[in-house]
């Protein structure tokens, strides 16, 4: 049966990169790991530590979901062999659709196993604190910072991830003129750091009397949760800390004190808000974990230069300095400027379903990052 003919063919061109996959993800060792975890969950005391004793479950979780899933996928590549096999000797085409549904959950299931390989640096499996601010646009920048910000929370639901509220500041006519928020889900951090840098859009703006085609910016910075002390050496005299009175998402104005605060470190101009704690010094707890993992950030991208000397690549919000377009009038179209993935499905996109960009994007930066040969969208 051709049907047939062709799967098992394709089936073999999988063999290989399965075998890369799992010497990727060092199963030998993760095996080990996990019976020690095991015989450590085992002790009397394994709950004295209760932070701990956690983090080593999820660890255990984990390694047991990727030695679960590649030994499932080389058992589901015998499998498929065996019932092309079997369909074709007793020449039964009944068979054919059930070992095509397989081959698919084959094919999801390798490419889900093969992203988490490209999730290996060090904050990967980290929950993500994410920032829109509003650039060039006015209103209409504004109201772009509210879909994306819409964007990704719907994303997260789609990954079982939740999403809390860190800051929030409303535009002065519509949407968002900035947001802090934090995604909590293993790798959230590993599947959006490429979301880092500026979005452009363009389309017929609601806000424009003359109904013509508008252009708005809004930037999006990303960094990872990292609850541990950062080892990094934050004079006080280098912090100008701000507090002011917080307000609710979409404009529930509810917070009676000045619990909210913001942080600037002068020396590279970073700034950092927290407002979602119940009182000023969990917010300025918060807001000071947040600070030291953009410091730490922008000190692996300066290559651990002097931190006195870092002011990362700054980039204004605006024309020119965009990662990725998103154009809605007189066609709709998303492309991404830096690996060239694009679709026509652009409400798709706004909807939360990032997964091919994100793909993309981990695919090509795991390739070197060199810059895709396209260009920009009119």
């Amino acid at each position: 049966m051709i049907e047939l003919d062709a799967i098992k063919t394709e089936l073999l061109t999988y063999v290989a990169p399965l075998a890369e996959v799992r010497d990727s993800l060092d199963l030998v060792n993760k095996e080990e790991r996990a019976k020690e975890l095991e015989r450590e969950m085992q002790e009397p005391t394994f709950w004295d530590n209760p932070d701990k004793a956690n983090a080593k479950t999820r660890e255990l979780k984990s390694l047991k979901d990727d030695i679960e899933i590649c030994n499932r996928l080389t058992a589901q590549v015998n499998d498929i062999q065996d019932l092309i096999e079997m369909a074709n000797e007793e020449n039964d085409e009944s068979m054919v659709a059930d070992i095509q549904s397989e081959y698919a959950t084959f094919k999801e299931d390798f490419e889900k196993i093969r992203l988490a390989t490209l999730l290996s640096e060090e904050y990967d499996r980290n929950n993500a604190i994410l920032r829109l601010n509003a650039g060039a646009g006015g209103t209409e920048s504004c109201d772009w910072a509210s879909m994306l910000y819409r964007m990704y929370t719907r994303w997260a639901e789609r990954k079982g991830f939740s999403v809390e509220v860190l800051d929030y500041l409303d535009g002065d006519e519509a949407g968002i003129k900035s947001v802090s928020f934090q995604v909590n889900g293993e790798n959230a951090y590993g599947y959006l750091k490429g979301e880092k840098g500026v979005h452009r859009l363009v389309r017929i703006s609601p806000f424009n009397a003359q109904g013509k085609r508008q252009t708005s910016f809004v930037s999006l910075d990303v960094m990872p949760e990292i609850a541990e002390d950062v080892d990094l050496d934050i004079s006080p005299e280098d912090l100008k800390i701000d507090t002011y009175r917080s307000s609710g998402a979409g404009g529930q104005h509810i917070n009676k004190t000045s619990s909210a605060v913001r942080i600037t470190h002068i020396p590279t101009g970073v700034v950092v808000a927290c407002q979602n704690e119940r009182s000023q010094f969990q917010n300025k707890d918060k807001a000071m974990q947040m600070l030291k993992a953009k410091l730490l950030m922008l000190k692996q991208e300066a290559h651990a230069e002097k931190l006195s000397d870092i002011r990362g690549e700054i980039k204004e919000i605006a024309w020119g300095s965009q990662i990725r377009s998103y154009v809605l009038q007189p066609y709709t179209m998303v492309k991404d400027l830096r690996t060239g993935e694009e679709t026509a499905n652009a409400s798709a996109v706004l909807d939360g379903n990032l997964d091919k960009m994100i793909t993309a994007y981990l695919k090509w930066k795991s390739l070197g990052g060199k810059p895709a040969e396209i260009s920009d969208i009119e």
